[in-house]
């Protein structure tokens, strides 16, 4: 929920972590002074069961009147003013029910009249943590999200029933007696508290850098905390009976060794998952928790340990023991936060993980007897030096990534972004390390800027376009062929932001230096926001993630509606290889519940899902809109592919469907394509044929958009070639390469301005040289055919530019390489002149 609302994953994590163990330690305390007063403490248990039921029926109403209070107030608020007013309201909401389930240990303990019976408490309890965890992983994608409340909520009743039946058949003579709490040392509590601090800081930060390497999806944190508590409540179950003196000093070494060692294993981790195949998420979740498990198994049985062998030294283990665990979770709770406002901005994930490793044994110590044990720390810190910042990206990802070097990285709670430098010399714009958002390659430079020419040619006279979204800022060059434009972007990642304005100014054509950028959350600019546009533009991104899901929400939609201009166009882009049907329809859906006249473009294979405020004006907002243009400006703004490319890719209105919407409150897509992905549902060549198959006719295509009969001739001719590259793509995708060729030829026939035909077909002849040669063709003039069908195909270029340096003709052989630099300007070969030819 939080993450939905937050739109930032970390961030909701964050929150409700330290709600939930700020309220568990409160209401152990609390639950410790009230169990010495009461005589029926089971039905006070099962009252307390039952009321958590309750409320978490009616917390997601709560959650949405604060939420949409709390929006309110977007527009009097900076962004992380806003963050922390919605965090103050989720903490408060969620400490509640945690204070209530946090009361229950103490009065069970005192239910059972017999005495240190605290470490089969808290290791049988953390077990069945481990698996509450674990059930949702099952129920969110099975059930949805508002039913797999509900069964939550039945079980919480259930128990809840069976406790007060229990009540009933208890005789109360079996309670302990009512005696004073035992004075537990001041120091123990402080340190133990910090042993909390360091545990959350260790798993939140375990969070991100696993998240990183492991499954990108909203069940890693599942199954990060199953694993985590699995090893708290084993270890507890497993601690000693009595305490000997030389634990408290070999543990915390233990355990700041094994942290330590957890990092060092890092990029072997995440070569493994790299390279390893999973043929379902449930077979991806089982064999990356037993990894996990690998990893930080070792740490989390010392964790659970800890509790149980300190309770016994103070004596009176339980009642010490609730102290205990009331202080550790209360600083566990500022643990977390601390994590995530000060230590991973700060420090970053790996030097979190290293500190808290060293927390570990610096705070354990100090209830040991060894002077000599402390010699360790000068050498844990040693060795947590090399470990202080994430290793390079090549070695995380030895595959993917092979031969390249870093050359940005940024982190904070919201993302961690790199720039990466392929061999060839191309950056790579990744987040999250394993997200890869844009790169310089010419072919994806292209793909970026149509995201900008399509809305914009859709407009009769673009004034201001906002980008929601930046980027490599690529985009943003798309429309600067554009006049008198006011360009804004909204950007929620300030190294998204550094690196386009530094990395990315060669492939950006220094764009941001002609465009407002807003570091904010696009939920909370527009909420904050006045100002209307006529333009608003939704970049791609990964839809699975948890929070980013949002952005393609019913209520997103409805927030962008509100801030266009009056005949405003607003052009959401989706990479079709990251969905399947059924999550693409859910988005289809909402989208056009929010603009009933909406209109679906394709370019490549990314679709435009088109909303307008008022009605669809089609080839007469095109034309208008050039008509205003100088034709070197035409030119640019259509890619220099003609106005009737752009209204060929027209691929019809969103068809009416029933079925779910994504919805902020009843999130969809982020459940459902993680399962698609690993049962093969994620099929480019299914969903291909099914867009191809609602396509509209030529004739029914031409009066949607207003195609005037003297012009009919060039749009029949570019809509039939964009469905015949279609079809070709599909045919590729089934490895029928003659076919696919041979369609390919007939689209180019039919609209040879069409780049993507154009490339397609200059692939396709450079991969058939060697027949040319064969049938008596020079190598020369096979390549000028090639450059004659797509004059900017980056291969062909290269390998004129290699054949005329080798034949000694340097002016020719030098006029090729500017022109592959000027397409690739990051292009590492022809940016070395000198180099010899291949």
């Amino acid at each position: 929920m939080l993450s939905m609302q937050f739109g930032v994953s970390a961030f909701g994590v964050v929150t409700t972590v330290t709600a939930f163990m700020i309220g568990l330690g409160a209401g152990s305390l609390i639950g410790l002074h009230w169990a010495d007063r009461v005589s029926r403490p089971v039905a006070i248990f099962a009252g307390l069961e039952i009321s958590i039921a309750l409320y978490a029926l009616l917390l997601p109403e709560l959650l949405q009147t604060a939420g949409s209070w709390v929006e309110r107030l977007a527009g009097q608020l900076s962004l992380f003013q806003w963050y922390g007013l919605q965090g103050s309201a989720a903490l408060f909401l969620l400490a509640v029910p945690a204070c209530i389930m946090g009361a229950g240990l103490p009065l069970m303990l005192k239910a059972t009249g017999i005495r240190s019976s605290l470490k089969k408490f808290y290791g049988v309890n953390t077990l069945g943590a481990a698996l509450g965890a674990l059930l949702p992983l099952w129920s969110l994608p099975t059930l949805g999200w508002t039913t797999s409340l509900r069964v939550v909520a039945t079980l919480s009743v259930a128990v809840g029933t069976g406790a007060f039946i229990l009540s009933r058949l208890a005789e109360t003579a079996e309670c302990l007696p009512e005696n004073k709490s035992p004075r537990v040392p001041l120091r123990s509590v402080i340190f133990y508290a910090g042993i909390g601090a360091a545990s959350l800081m260790l798993e939140i930060s375990w969070v991100r850098l696993y998240g990183m390497v492991m499954l990108r999806t909203e069940y890693v944190l599942g199954v990060i905390l199953a694993v985590y508590l699995l090893g708290i409540g084993f270890g507890s179950l497993l601690a000693p009976r009595l305490a000997k003196p030389w634990l408290f000093v070999l543990l915390p070494l233990a355990a700041g060794g094994f942290v330590l060692l957890g990092l060092w294993e890092l990029p072997a981790v995440s070569a493994w998952v790299e390279g390893h195949e999973f043929r379902s998420l449930a077979g991806a979740l089982w064999s990356q928790a037993l990894v996990l498990a690998a990893c930080t198994l070792p740490v989390t049985l010392i964790l659970g340990a800890w509790l149980p062998l300190l309770a016994d030294r103070l004596g009176d283990p339980d009642k010490s023991g609730v102290w205990l665990y009331g202080a550790n979770a209360i600083g566990a709770g500022f643990g977390a936060m601390t994590a995530g406002l000060v230590g991973i901005p700060l420090l970053g994930a790996p030097a979190t993980v290293a500190v808290s490793g060293i927390a570990f044994a610096i705070l354990g110590l100090s209830w040991g007897t060894s002077r000599h044990a402390w010699l360790a720390i000068p050498i844990f810190a040693g060795c947590a030096l090399p470990l202080w910042h994430l290793p390079p990206a090549h070695e995380l990802l030895p595959q993917t990534l092979v031969g390249s070097r870093d050359l940005y990285f940024y982190e904070d709670i919201i993302s961690a972004t790199h720039v990466v430098q392929q061999e060839d010399g191309q950056r790579l714009l990744l987040t999250d390390l394993q997200r890869m958002d844009a790169s310089t390659d010419p072919a994806a430079v292209q793909i970026q800027e149509d995201q900008a020419r399509l809305p914009l040619l859709l407009h009769p006279a673009p004034h201001r376009v906002l980008f929601l979204g930046l980027g490599t800022g690529i985009s943003i060059a798309g429309s600067l062929a554009f006049p008198d434009l006011e360009r804004n972007a909204v950007e929620i990642s300030q190294g998204a932001i550094f690196a386009a304005n530094h990395w990315f100014a060669p492939a950006n054509e220094n764009a941001m230096h002609r465009t407002g950028v807003y570091r904010d959350d696009a939920k909370h600019f527009l909420g904050a926001t006045h100002r209307h546009y006529d333009v608003i533009i939704g970049d791609l991104f990964h839809p699975d993630l948890a929070g980013l899901s949002s952005l393609l929400s019913v209520q997103q939609f409805q927030r962008v509606q509100e801030h266009l201009s009056d005949n405003g166009v607003f052009v959401q882009w989706l990479a079709l290889n990251q969905f399947d049907s059924q999550s693409l329809n859910a988005v289809l859906r909402g989208f056009h519940h929010v603009f009933p006249q909406a209109q679906l473009f394709m370019d490549g294979m990314h679709l435009a899902l088109v909303g307008t405020k008022q009605e669809f004006a089609g080839a007469k907002a095109m034309a208008e809109n050039l008509r205003r243009l100088s034709e070197s400006e035409r030119q640019s703004a259509t890619g220099e592919e003609g106005i009737w490319t752009w209204l060929g890719r027209y691929w019809g209105p969103i068809p009416d469907s029933v079925g779910p919407v994504q919805d902020e409150w009843m999130p969809f897509i982020e459940f459902r394509l993680p399962r698609a992905r690993y049962a093969g549902d994620l099929d480019l060549k299914k969903l291909l044929a099914e867009l191809l198959h609602q396509r509209p006719d030529i004739d029914t295509a031409a009066k949607i958009l207003r195609i005037d009969a003297t012009d009919r001739s060039n749009f029949e001719h570019a809509y039939v070639a964009s469905d015949l590259v279609t079809r070709a793509w599909i045919a590729s995708l089934s490895n029928d390469d003659a076919k696919a060729i041979r369609l390919t030829w007939l689209a180019y026939q039919a609209n040879p301005r069409d780049r993507w035909i154009a490339e397609g077909l200059a692939d396709n002849m450079l991969q058939l040289l060697p027949q040319a040669r064969r049938q008596g063709l020079s190598e020369r003039a096979a390549l000028l055919r090639i450059l004659k069908i797509d004059p900017v195909h980056t291969e062909t270029l290269r390998a004129l530019w290699h054949l005329e340096r080798s034949m000694g003709n340097a002016p020719e052989a030098e006029r090729y390489r500017l022109q592959l630099l000027a397409i690739s300007p990051l292009d590492s070969e022809a940016n070395m002149p000198t180099t010899s030819p291949r």
